[in-house]
């Protein structure tokens, strides 16, 4: 195990010395549902037993790995094309409005580079183009000023003899990946020419360059620093990876897009990452600072992913880190994830069998880590500290499995669990089915020092609780569970604590209430 965060026995000192925390607000009430009578009693220790998981080897993943993909079978030329009736760009092109943005800012009928047939730098851009279309402004600093992209079939790199690639927010220029795109030991920046500097975020509305890579195409990113992308429209969120726009493209439909984003630094994007029907991306050693509404987002059935050993902090509107909607069998381990304008770690909309272990978040402005309507995921060794609301909160979800996990100094509660209908929030139910149900099993781990309980959980389907440490309580009163727990308190502790036996909690049948 990696450690990241702080050892327990220098925790729990500094929780002695803690006066009680002023609590910003109370847990939202529960839903209104019909009372039931619930049950306390000892469950068999050996079925609560688990292994810690098993990790993804990551030492694969390295610069050296991403240098040793790139193809030099062949050279690729240099072609510039109409953006029109090329289906690489219909995402962007498609409608008068969308068209209408490009002709504005090229002054004419718009056009782009296209990379096809082999390997192109851009040395090889420069040499190819005048300086209105792409320009080295100093050794090794290139200027776009039309969109680039990289065909199937085709390869750029950006790489060390590159020491930055600007990509000029005036002309309107962005990078498509339709093959094979790799970023290397370089530097990417949306450019503002008037400025003479990045295109630091101003508005969400406001075209800013972004990168995409399509389906069937592979991205690679390794030890460089990509700065200011993206904005307030589709596909052009800042970094992304993504299968065709649905039902748009239907002859283009190609294999899962796939890619690797390591050692990298990701700074003012929109959203820092996002992927859409992705396939084993590997997002590692990165560090995300500053981005506007997501750090990291992967979304729509994506699967396969490792998250792994990232840096996410100042996120400005939501999220540090956030899978959502059928993002499944991933691993988000050994990231930290703090100072976010909402949670550290979000499992969102039916996201299931994901690992999410070793984690440090703190100091967030919402939860430590959060799940809603997410099913089936484990969370394992994580350490949530001193954020604003819950340490980790969890709604709408059954089978979650919390195993040695520290929730400590958290504003509100260690641990919350409640059920909420959300069919008046307009939210598609169409997309996003659930059931308002909730059910966990907390084995190890410490819950101290947090602001209103230790752990507050309504109409669960059931509670299984073993090991687990409650030290430090903020109220003067000691330790006070609440919601159901909170009613069978006595019995709950007596075997917790006294009798040191694993504690299931679930609801009586009212058939067996009636006999």
């Amino acid at each position: 195990m990696q450690s990241n965060g702080l050892a327990l026995p220098l925790l729990l000192s500094a929780l002695c010395l803690t006066a009680p925390l002023a609590l910003a607000d109370q847990p939202a009430q529960a839903e209104q549902q019909p009372q039931l009578d619930y049950r306390v009693r000892s469950a068999p220790a050996d079925e609560l037993h688990m292994e810690a998981p098993k990790l993804p080897d990551l030492s694969g993943y390295t610069k050296e790995a991403v240098l040793a993909k790139i193809p030099h079978s062949a050279k690729g030329k240099v072609v510039v094309r109409r953006m029109l009736r090329q289906d690489a760009l219909k995402d962007f092109t498609g409608g008068n409005e969308r068209l209408r943005e490009w002709i504005k800012r090229q002054q004419g009928m718009p056009q782009a580079i296209f990379i096809e047939g082999g390997l192109v730098t851009p040395q090889d851009i420069a040499d190819a183009l005048p300086d209105s279309q792409f320009a080295e402004q100093a050794p090794g600093v290139y200027l776009a000023r039309l969109p680039i992209v990289v065909a199937q079939n085709a390869t750029l790199h950006v790489g060390k003899e590159t020491n930055e690639l600007r990509l000029s927010q005036e002309r309107g220029s962005f990078l498509v990946n339709d093959g094979l795109m790799f970023i290397t030991d370089t530097r990417v920046t949306a450019w503002r020419e008037a400025d003479n500097g990045p295109a630091t975020f101003r508005d969400p509305k406001e075209f800013r360059p972004f990168l995409v890579s399509w389906g069937g195409s592979e991205l690679y990113i390794a030890s460089s620093v990509i700065t200011s992308l993206g904005y307030s429209n589709s596909k052009s969120y800042g970094v992304s990876i993504t299968q065709y726009t649905p039902n748009q493209h239907k002859i283009l439909q190609r294999p899962e897009p796939t890619g690797w984003l390591i050692d990298s630094e990701f700074v003012d994007h929109w959203y820092g990452f996002y992927c859409y029907e992705a396939q084993n991306i590997v997002i590692k050693g990165n560090t995300y600072r500053d981005n506007i509404v997501y750090g990291i987002d992967p979304h729509d059935r994506s699967h396969g992913l490792i998250i792994a050993d990232n840096t996410v902090f100042g996120t400005k509107k939501k999220h540090g880190i956030i899978i959502s909607r059928e993002v499944n069998d991933s691993w988000i381990i050994n990231n930290k994830s703090y100072d976010n304008k909402l949670s550290g770690i979000v499992i969102d909309r039916d996201s299931v069998r994901n690992v999410i272990a070793y984690n440090k978040t703190y100091e967030n402005y919402s939860d430590g880590i959060t799940l809603y309507e997410s099913g089936d995921n484990l969370l394992w060794g994580n350490q949530v500290l001193s954020n604003k609301r819950h340490g980790i909160r969890i709604r709408n979800s059954e089978n979650i499995r919390l195993y040695e996990n520290l929730s400590a100094l958290n504003q509100l509660t260690g641990v919350y669990g409640h059920i909420k209908d959300l069919s008046g929030t307009g939210r598609n139910l169409q997309l996003d089915p659930y059931d308002a149900k909730i059910s966990m099993i907390i084995v190890g781990g410490t819950l101290a020092g947090n602001g209103s309980s230790p752990i507050n959980i309504d109409s669960p389907l059931s509670v299984e609780l073993y090991r687990v440490k409650m030290l430090a309580p903020s109220k003067s009163t000691g330790i006070q569970l609440a919601g159901i727990l909170g009613e069978k308190q006595d019995e709950i502790l007596d075997l917790l604590l006294r009798k040191r036996q694993p504690v299931l909690i679930d609801p009586i049948d009212p058939e067996q209430m009636t006999n």
